[in-house]
């Protein structure tokens, strides 16, 4: 009898266990997650957008030529990124932009009758309020990728640089001074294909900017026998954005 008492505890015993880890697991297969785990993008790309304002230079100018006031420029643009190695931290990127630049100097720019044009330092003798040109581009921008980015960080150190091919396909230089205004949109001079490079440098949101032109503003320009040349420089900072 005692035996039989005691196997019959033991069988209850062991069922109520079975039943027991049974529940448990249960609980464990519907228990709903406190939180959504985070999606770590092995596949990730950086930097697709691009904004920009620079303060902008010549160089290669004639002596007598020099410049006054604001010089100052905005970009925009968008560019695709290809991650080159397993890291993704090495890339290429490609793109299209747009771009558009003021320089204030005292380089006159007219044109005679027959429509040639004329090129002339402006000293210290003429009285004038404004002497500027503006131009307005279409870039492809071209850029090899360093970074020290990964998946989890988006705080990084990039260090990019590469080329920018261009069209200038807006041009107006802009002479006004009282009871005379001179505005020239056509200059046969002018070379509208523009290619410079570029280096763009910072740490998250801050990045320094720089672009220096390879080819000269005007072809064919002379004053007093010296060409007139002019290569723009932009120097200013640069925000990418995903």
């Amino acid at each position: 009898m005692r035996c039989c008492f005691k196997s019959i505890v033991f069988f209850l015993l062991f069922s109520w266990g079975v039943q027991a880890q049974e529940e448990s697991d249960l609980r464990e297969l519907t228990k709903v997650p406190d939180s959504v785990p985070q999606v770590i993008d092995s596949l990730y790309r950086e930097d697709q957008f691009y904004l920009g304002l620079t303060f902008n230079f010549i160089d290669q100018k004639p002596a007598s030529i020099s410049q006054s006031g604001f010089s100052g420029g905005f970009q925009l643009g968008f560019i695709r990124d290809f991650p080159l190695n397993k890291k993704r931290n090495v890339a290429l990127g490609i793109g299209l932009g747009w771009a558009i630049d003021t320089f204030g100097h005292n380089l006159f720019i007219g044109q005679e009758e027959n429509g040639e044009s004329i090129f002339r330092s402006l000293d210290r003798d003429w009285n004038y309020d404004t002497n500027r040109f503006t131009s307005q581009l279409v870039e492809l921008p071209i850029e090899f990728r360093w970074r020290s980015s990964t998946a989890k960080t988006y705080k990084f150190w990039r260090i990019y640089g590469g080329f920018r091919l261009g069209y200038l396909y807006h041009f107006k230089s802009n002479f006004d001074q009282p009871n005379n205004q001179v505005v020239q949109n056509n200059v046969e001079e002018l070379e509208r294909l523009r290619l410079g490079a570029t280096i763009n440098f910072g740490f998250n949101t801050f990045n320094f900017h720089l672009y220096y032109g390879l080819n000269t503003l005007f072809k064919d320009a002379y004053i007093d026998s010296q060409k007139v040349g002019i290569v723009p420089v932009r120097v200013g900072l640069l925000f990418y954005i995903l």
